[in-house]
């Protein structure tokens, strides 16, 4: 009897399954929405293009002007020469800023050898520099060269130049004297002297000795 109600069974089974409710995704009890009545939030969206599909670009904010540099091609010569004496030429001159790299090293190695010598041993000084980048292989043939080569400048540390006092009166006398020298507008009693050392020291050198101002002696 058993045997013949297993097939009947099995039957209603299989017909049983075809009207099952399916499981739902949400939490039970909660009746899922038709898809038409379902309300999708809206999310704002910046407008990133304009009607032509060009991207819409927020205008910059005002900068200030980058400070103009100049090479070392800028004309530094003056629009009238300063004339008189040599301290008529440096109240004409005075300047915070040289104007060109080359003219920053000169006036810097003047400033740091002599800002405290009279305006004769500074310009001496200057000419010194300006000698050494003229002498044809000597030595390095620029302002910036010479003051960076070796063993040569003491206050030279590494490959950049010390700071200085720009609102001072004694760097702005250097930067009239370096645009002095390298115009060559005032001629020093050093001539064509290449080396100089201060009165307090003395290294020997077989060199030929050109004059003495102020605290420095200068050689060829």
């Amino acid at each position: 009897m058993l045997t013949s109600l297993r097939p009947g069974l099995l039957i209603v089974a299989a017909l049983s399954a075809t009207y099952m409710v399916p499981a739902q995704a949400g939490p039970s009890g909660e009746p899922l929405l038709p898809m038409a009545s379902a309300r999708v939030p809206q999310v704002s969206v910046p407008q990133l293009l304009d009607p032509q599909g060009e991207p819409q670009l927020s205008e910059p904010q005002a900068q200030s002007p980058a400070p103009a540099v100049s090479d070392e091609t800028t004309d530094t010569t003056p629009a009238v020469k300063p004339t008189g004496e040599l301290s008529d030429m440096v109240v004409q001159l005075r300047d915070v800023a040289a104007g060109t790299r080359e003219l920053e090293c000169l006036a810097t190695g003047i400033y740091f050898e002599s800002k405290s010598e009279p305006l004769a041993g500074q310009l001496a000084v200057g000419q010194v520099i300006a000698n050494r980048a003229k002498s044809g292989g000597r030595f390095p043939s620029s302002y910036c060269g010479v003051l960076f080569q070796r063993s040569q400048f003491s206050f030279v540390r590494g490959h950049s130049l010390p700071s200085v006092p720009r609102a001072s009166k004694q760097w702005q006398t250097a930067v009239a004297m370096a645009k002095i020298v390298d115009q060559g507008l005032k001629a020093s009693a050093v001539g064509n002297a290449l080396f100089f050392h201060a009165r307090y020291v003395s290294p020997g050198w077989r060199l030929k000795r050109v004059a003495s101002i102020g605290n420095h002696i200068f050689y060829r």
